[in-house]
């Protein structure tokens, strides 16, 4: 999609809300986002890369900005052959340059906007095998991404490290809403769970419960927005102990009790 200031609240609330991975050209303008750590500027040519469980909203947007914009489903990718490719391309630029963006030069930027565009020109189409053909030009796309990183790559990770941390990613979608512990993901690895936080935080800078926490909370702001479940329903679904734990959790996380949350968002 087309993205510009004035839908800079809708790509924040998909961040809060939906497990999926965003690429953003930015084309004219520029866009002002933090990850957590540092107010991060884009300007044209930059491509802002969201991850699930490495939110980056966005602060502010210049009047003229505007770019181009894919969300892919996270649940989907990851049943494919492309899910160790977008892990790889989606996490890995925050890893090796310390941000979740890639400077592109002139032409690296001309190349994915059009990739992008014809993508975009076909998901509004009616054409009879669309899904097939955004699959191949969304591996496409993926292959030029993967290109662009090879070349300007610094290899922090050792290949065994980055092996375990994509695995560890692959896991977090079954499994977040019933495991929110750490030894269930490191025994799945077969791995001590010392070895597993060393390997993630060594990645990202975060902790696997901060994954966890990340995605429980993207699937509680979801249920909140778009269902009229109860509170204790939610804390059921969602494996917590009761809906007191559940509510302490969501206002720790978010800043504004379940309640509170649920009205405001009814309201926009």
């Amino acid at each position: 999609m087309h993205t510009h200031s004035g839908t800079t609240p809708f790509t924040n609330l998909m961040q809060e809300t939906f497990n999926c991975y965003m690429f953003t050209l930015v084309t004219e303008g520029c866009l002002t986002l933090n990850d957590g750590t540092q107010a991060l500027t884009l300007q044209p040519g930059d491509l802002y890369i969201f991850a699930p469980g490495m939110p980056a909203p966005i602060v502010s947007a210049s009047a003229d900005y505007h770019g181009i914009c894919i969300v892919t489903d996270e649940q989907l990718l990851l049943e494919t052959s492309l899910a160790d490719s977008i892990i790889r391309i989606a996490y890995f630029p925050a890893i090796e340059y310390g941000e979740p963006l890639l400077h592109l030069s002139a032409e690296q930027a001309e190349r994915l906007e059009k990739w992008l565009h014809q993508m975009m020109q076909y998901q509004e189409s009616n054409h009879r095998h669309k899904t097939e053909i955004l699959h191949s030009l969304l591996y496409l796309l993926l292959l030029e991404l993967q290109d662009i990183m090879e070349q300007a790559s610094q290899r922090k990770l050792s290949e065994h490290t980055e092996r375990i941390f994509i695995n560890f990613i692959r896991l977090l979608p079954r499994h977040f809403v019933q495991h929110h512990d750490i030894t269930f993901y490191a025994d799945e690895l077969h791995i001590t769970t010392t070895y597993l936080s060393r390997i993630v935080r060594q990645a990202t800078g975060r902790t696997v419960v901060d994954f966890i926490n990340q995605l429980l909370l993207m699937e509680a702001s979801w249920l909140l927005q778009s269902t009229t479940l109860g509170l204790a329903v939610i804390a059921e679904r969602l494996h917590f102990a009761d809906q007191p734990t559940f509510s302490k959790f969501f206002t720790r996380m978010k800043q504004v009790s379940p309640k509170a949350y649920r009205v405001a968002s009814h309201e926009k």
